[in-house]
């Protein structure tokens, strides 16, 4: 079974950044792609940054030009680099991994809080 482990989360003041890290237990064959989503109360969980195996990305609005994700094949790790954060960019992060079979693996999550 393969473990998904985020890191990186924490307190910051708007304006600031932070760097999220997802590392897979284990090397993981056929992904589609590698997504960042965030859980906000009350709210839908977003789909915030995604990477293809190609390396095609993709953002939420709500993020463009601020948030960067990347990956380590070679660290079996995804990034999410956050610039310029802002309140509600507050929320619990999660790292998911989509298989072309249509399996995937979630993370438990990561907290991000960016106060004014």
């Amino acid at each position: 079974q393969v473990q998904l482990v985020e890191s990186g989360g924490g307190l910051v003041q708007a304006g600031g950044s932070l760097r999220l890290s997802c590392a897979a237990s284990r090397r993981i064959f056929g992904i589609n792609a590698m997504n960042w989503y965030r859980q906000t109360p009350g709210k839908q969980r977003e789909l915030v940054a995604l990477i293809t195996t190609v390396g095609s990305t993709n953002y939420a609005d709500s993020v463009k030009g601020r948030f960067t994700i990347s990956r380590d094949n070679t660290k079996n790790t995804v990034y999410l680099q956050m610039n310029s954060l802002k309140p509600e960019d507050t929320g619990v992060y999660h790292c998911n991994i989509l298989l072309y079979s249509g399996d995937e693996y979630w993370g438990q999550g990561t907290q991000v809080t960016v106060s004014s």
